[in-house]
């Protein structure tokens, strides 16, 4: 299953810059491990988009709670379940 996660920033207090490599670094072992399947910023704002592959949204919040700038309390994510569109059904024919 497919799960967008969409970063709200809790604080603009990110002075550790250890953390932002450490948060790089777990998001490169979730993406090797085919846990994150894209990851994009907001160009607006500059928050995180990710989209997971998992087996439910629990382990979708569980990867999410393993990046250090979420266990530090400087931000979080809205989880969104995704489900395939099928809207094309309904102007293709049936066979």
């Amino acid at each position: 299953m497919k799960v967008l996660a969409i970063e709200k920033e809790i604080t603009q207090e990110f002075g550790n810059q250890a953390w932002m490599a450490e948060e790089a670094r777990r998001v490169y072992e979730l993406y090797k491990e085919d846990k994150i399947r894209e990851i994009y910023f907001q160009k607006q704002n500059h928050t995180a988009v990710i989209i997971f592959e998992v087996k439910d949204i629990t382990e979708a919040r569980n990867l999410i709670n393993s990046l250090p700038l979420v266990k530090n309390k400087l931000i979080d994510f809205d989880l969104v379940e995704l489900i395939p569109y099928n809207g094309l059904d309904r102007i293709i024919e049936k066979l």
